[in-house]
């Protein structure tokens, strides 16, 4: 039996009623547990009945999102995560100071010294080991919302990194079963999702298409866009998004949405595909009263469509309190409370401590909390306390599974419509948990498309990088305009190049912020297998390479002729792939850095330093037959010394061509200022003395007889293209491994 209701009247854009009005009979029925039946139908189910709905109403042109249905299922299988015992400590490091008789007598000792161990005279350093978690135990179950309440420092934190896996092997003591069974790390990557809380998102992507991207990358490619698209919708109601749908995210410099707004878009991008587990680190702080009960809501909802959903929070309203189901209150790492909201008064009243009536329950229960840390016992009575009570008043028996093993309760709940990204209800249960929804190809694609609509709606970002490159270039032909074949000019087109080469690595420099940006956006979404890694990697290769075309194209056009290079067409040809393969080596370093390094500033600060050490070994200041010999490897590491020789290999590699004749080997010496009479004198004894006939018009100096007095002998110009174009997939590389290694999301 089943009731449809269909919204025939759209509301108008400004009117908020539709989150409240779509969740009007939630709020009226009683709440109801993971025994009984399902309050609110998973988003799966919504979509198997899409059709049927159309059929039923003849004509009518409801879009798929503004259906809501309301079905009577076969009573669910309940799931039940269960962690028991739970310890984790941490080693820290402390500074003590010695007493001042200790101090005298280890520096009489001549132990006084600064040391690694001893920084400073007369302190030492000594480690010990923090609990974070002390022999915590609980349970979640589907349908309801279990909230982590404690004061900072408590380890709220911490017990839901224990609970999603995000604690690494041998660290963490203690059991976390689904179900009774041990999870898998890879099968929990798949039921789960792990909100963090920050909201990191591209910022000029609407919510519509944050949400459609996540659901390209979770949802399997077996399901159709157009029901890709309708999950879309339908998770946009149930965030109550609805009136933000077509609204860019914002970020300092665009206005976008409402930071409650931009906390349900960040949850819905890790729901898209239903999970049965969901981990939400305080998904209300820094929100208002409003905002944060409109996310609990929202979380309330998700949990009565089937889910378990466990969550951090500092400080709960009294509204919010009553969407909680059960509470788990730590106090420097120990439980002191576990139970219902509707247990406080009972609980605290037995402690001899009541709750007076008109007072928060929570704020009560965390004020007392923070007395009792600061006495001298602590809270140690309020644990004990807690442990009797629990020993007295729960027994939590154990959940009918249907003797069905955990695969086969999360493939039945698959069959009833959760969307678990890539599963199928096949008998294999390899087939069920792929580790990815989809071919690499895929993911590649969809990372690309993402990413070029997020920069074409940034047109300045690219701006700016063109008008820097663009300037630099203008004021480069301008400065160096015509240069001759003088000796002269010689110096000069050495001086141009090491400064072009140079240039077109300090302007890649302009990208690290958004390399930054993107690579926290990177760690959140594969923490729970979105995407590989190596689609990433490629794919922001892909993307990178038009525009590094576009600002080669006009940095070699600007300055090519202008100074008067030679080589002609083929020169021209060869100048441009030199840049182009200069701005990729730059931009592949920029983007590895932005791998390893942690913020914005440190990054332009390493950049900066190591380009300059570049230039210094690239050949230019001095050659390389001339560097000391323990210094020899930096100039071959230089990545300014392949493109700066490649180009003087294109200008210079024409024997035919003369650069110095006659008397012009005395520019630039003391016999440079003597008349020209006096030169042609001179020229003519010197013939005399070396046995050879050298007159005015004579060619002294070719092009290859530059590249030899610059050391430049070694390799063509071709082979420089070629090694410069192999640092850059090299950086590349070695982004993929800083990702791969940093990005494993899990404490030590």
């Amino acid at each position: 039996m089943s009731r449809v209701m269909a919204e025939n009247n759209v509301l108008p854009f400004n009117d908020p009623a539709p989150f409240y009005t779509r969740s009007m009979e939630l709020e009226a029925r009683p709440r109801t547990t993971s025994n009984a039946i399902g309050v609110s139908p998973t988003l799966g189910q919504l979509l198997k009945r899409v059709g049927d709905v159309r059929k039923e109403a003849t004509g009518d042109e409801t879009p798929v999102h503004q259906v809501l249905v309301d079905v009577e299922e076969p009573r669910s299988l309940p799931f039940v995560l269960n962690f028991n015992n739970l310890t984790y400590s941490v080693k820290v490091r402390r500074k003590m100071k010695l007493p001042g008789f200790l101090r005298h007598r280890s520096h009489h000792n001549g132990l006084g010294a600064a040391t690694a161990a001893d920084p400073v005279a007369g302190e030492s350093l000594f480690s010990r080991s923090k609990t974070l978690l002390n022999d915590v135990s609980g349970e979640a179950r589907d349908g309801e919302i279990l909230a982590v309440l404690g004061a900072s420092g408590s380890g709220k934190s911490t017990l839901i990194d224990a609970l999603a896996n995000r604690i690494a092997k041998g660290s963490l003591k203690g059991t976390v079963n689904l179900n009774g069974e041990v999870l898998e790390s890879r099968m929990l990557k798949v039921i789960s999702a792990y909100v963090m809380q920050d909201d990191l998102l591209f910022p000029m992507l609407t919510v519509e298409e944050t949400l459609m991207f996540s659901a390209e990358f979770r949802l399997p490619r077996t399901l159709s866009k157009s029901k890709k698209k309708a999950r879309v919708q339908a998770l946009i109601d149930q965030l109550g998004l609805r009136n933000a749908a077509k609204t860019i995210i914002g970020d300092e410099g665009h206005r976008g949405v409402s930071g409650g707004e931009r906390r349900r878009v960040s949850i819905g991008i890790d729901i898209i595909h239903d999970p049965i587990l969901l981990f939400l680190d305080e998904p209300t702080s820094g929100l208002d009263s409003t905002s944060a009960f409109m996310v609990v809501k929202v979380l309330q909802r998700i949990a009565q469509s089937g889910s378990i959903v466990i969550m951090s929070v500092h400080q709960p309203s009294y509204r919010i309190l009553g969407l909680l189901d059960r509470l788990i209150f730590l106090s420097r790492g120990q439980t002191v409370y576990s139970g219902p909201p509707t247990g406080l008064p009972s609980f605290f009243a037995e402690f001899g401590h009541p709750i007076p009536e008109n007072e928060n329950r929570t704020e009560f229960a965390l004020d007392l909390i923070r007395e009792l840390e600061g006495s001298p016992g602590g809270t140690k009575s309020l644990v004990e306390f807690n442990k009797s009570w629990q020993s007295k008043k729960h027994t939590t028996p154990e959940p009918d599974r249907h003797g069905l093993s955990l695969k086969e309760a999360i493939s039945a709940s698959i069959s009833r419509g959760k969307l678990v990204s890539g599963a199928t209800n096949d008998a294999s249960p390899t087939s069920m948990v792929p580790t990815f929804a989809n071919p690499f190809w895929i993911e590649m694609a969809v990372l690309s498309k993402r990413s070029v609509k997020n920069s074409h709606r940034q047109p300045e970002l690219f701006g700016i990088r063109l008008g820097a490159v663009m300037v630099t270039g203008f004021i480069l032909a301008t400065m160096f305009w015509r240069l001759d074949n003088s000796p002269k000019g010689v110096q000069e087109r050495l001086g141009f190049f090491a400064f072009a080469m140079s240039t077109t690595f300090y302007t890649c420099a302009d990208a690290l912020p958004v390399f930054l940006q993107e690579r926290y956006i990177f760690m959140r979404e594969t923490a729970y297998n979105a995407y590989r890694r190596s689609s990433y990697v490629l794919a922001h290769s892909l993307v990178a390479l038009p525009p590094l075309i576009f600002l080669s194209l006009g940095f070699a056009a600007l300055t090519f002729w202008a100074v008067g290079l030679h080589g002609g067409l083929s020169g021209f040809l060869f100048y441009l792939l030199i840049i182009f393969a200069s701005f990729w080596a730059g931009s592949s370093f920029v983007t590895f850095l932005s791998g390893v390094v942690p913020h914005v500033m440190l990054g332009y600060t390493i950049v900066v330093a190591i380009l300059a050490y570049f230039l210094l070994f690239s050949g230019f200041f001095i050659t390389r037959d001339r560097i000391p010999p323990y210094w020899i490897w930096f100039h071959y590491m230089s990545l300014v010394k392949y493109p700066f020789e490649g180009v003087l290999r294109n200008e210079f590699d024409d024997p035919i061509k003369c650069f110095v004749r006659g008397v012009q080997i005395f520019d630039g010496t003391p016999l440079g200022v003597v008349p020209d009479s006096m030169k042609v004198k001179l020229l003519g004894t010197l013939s005399e003395t070396l046995g050879m006939r050298i007159t005015s018009s004579s060619c002294v100096t070719t092009g290859p007889d530059i590249l030899v007095q610059q050391g430049v002998t070694q390799l063509t110009k071709w082979n420089c293209l070629i090694i410069t174009v192999a640092w850059g997939f090299l950086f590349r590389i070695l982004f993929y491994l800083s990702l791969l290694i940093g990005s494993k999301n899990k404490r030590r």
